[in-house]
């Protein structure tokens, strides 16, 4: 694997990173540019990768490493990827090492970039990004928060962990083309809490995890993401465009405006049925007398509603949901695909220890053309990029 390490602040990160590579096993050789050594020095590259460090095309000229290392990579993973360095990988400018092992790259290529939010949104970054995508490079999304200084915004450098799990997606894929670039998805996930009183509310036991595989999974496949997350600690996955929700009604409304011009619309959020008909506004007390019945009203049915309004506006999107069953999990999944109208429906058996709050999740997804795949049981990634299989095959 090769890291391309671009001139910003946010290359002390990237060790942390490097480190996470190396300790997994992977071989990492490491490319800075001149730029990014004044950040982080040539000898902590050298005794993090165990690799020799070099930025320049006249070192080592025997061994041709200009075009060896591109040659030679199952992945070319850039971080923090500069706006000065975005620009000259799409205009294929090779001044340096980096530069040209980007233009002799045959394997996945992945760019993390990180700058100043106005720089980011600038349009010669965004024509640039755009490019890059384009001929099948995968672009992340920068996070959101603390910039140089004072600043905050759009354009952070994604923690270490999650960059590690965007190459880790990255490398599972293998040269396989990103099939989901200038593609739009939307992904729910974890589970809507409906309050009671300010302390109490109704919930499920959701953890998030398997729609955040999702998210991951599409972003490594080249979508542009956007994960509505209810209630979920998990860190934020990078290169995907997060927007918080709490109640079922929240994330209606947020479902609502995401899903406009999206390719495809994924539910997997465990949506409370019910809500408390009403929410006191203090927390209520035990006075020794049997406590009051809780009246509940219903909530909306999302994934219904939906796949209703695509029809009545007419949209080409594909739709699926996830059907969390106890028992009957099959005759159960096949009303409720019945019921929701959606396109695929991915039926899973719950409790006992299984799907809420585990790394491994098995499911059977049902096809409203009639299609039954089963995915036995493994990591929540594998069955996230089965899904996307599916969804790719149904994509307008």
């Amino acid at each position: 694997m090769v890291l391309g390490v671009g001139g910003g602040i946010a290359a002390y990160k990237v060790c942390e990173l490097l480190r996470r590579l190396t300790e997994s096993g992977h071989h990492v050789r490491v490319v800075p540019t001149e730029a990014a050594l004044r950040f982080v020095g040539e000898p902590t590259w050298a005794a993090l990768s165990g690799q020799p460090v070099e930025t320049g095309v006249w070192e080592t000229v025997h061994e041709v490493p200009h075009v060896r290392i591109g040659q030679s990579a199952d992945l070319v993973f850039v971080a923090p990827a500069t706006a000065d360095l975005m620009a000259k990988a799409a205009a294929g400018i090779a001044d340096d090492l980096l530069t040209n092992t980007l233009l002799t790259a045959r394997c996945p290529v992945v760019f993390a970039p990180a700058m100043h939010t106005e720089m980011w949104e600038h349009p010669a970054t965004q024509a640039n990004v755009a490019t890059l995508r384009s001929r099948g490079a995968i672009v992340l999304d920068p996070a959101v928060g603390r910039l140089t200084g004072v600043d905050t915004g759009r354009g952070r450098l994604p923690e270490p962990s999650e960059l590690f799990e965007a190459a880790r997606l990255a490398l599972r894929r293998g040269v396989t083309e990103p099939d989901l670039v200038g593609r739009r998805v939307v992904v729910s996930a974890g589970g809507t809490r409906e309050a009671i009183d300010p302390v109490r509310f109704l919930g499920n036991h959701s953890s998030g995890r398997q729609g955040y595989a999702l998210a991951r999974t599409a972003a490594a496949r080249g979508a542009d993401v956007t994960l509505v997350a209810a209630n979920v600690s998990l860190p934020d996955p990078a290169g995907v465009r997060l927007v918080r929700v709490s109640s079922a009604l929240e994330l209606s409304e947020a479902m609502t405006v995401e899903r406009v011009g999206a390719d495809a619309v994924v539910m997997s959020a465990a949506v409370a049925d019910f809500r408390p008909a009403t929410s006191v506004v203090s927390k209520i007390k035990k006075s020794g007398d049997a406590p009051a019945p809780i009246e509940l009203a219903e909530n909306p049915d999302i994934l219904a509603g939906l796949v209703r309004s695509r029809s009545e506006q007419g949209m080409a999107q594909t739709i699926v949901g996830f059907a969390a069953e106890t028992d009957d999990v099959l005759a159960n999944g096949r009303a409720k695909l019945a019921r929701k109208g959606c396109d695929l429906l991915v039926v899973n058996q719950v409790g006992g220890g299984r799907a809420f709050g585990t790394d491994d999740n098995q499911a059977t997804v049902l096809a409203a053309d009639g299609a039954v795949v089963d995915i036995p049981t493994g990591p929540k990634e594998d069955l996230a990029d089965r899904v996307w299989d599916l969804v790719v095959e149904r994509l307008p």
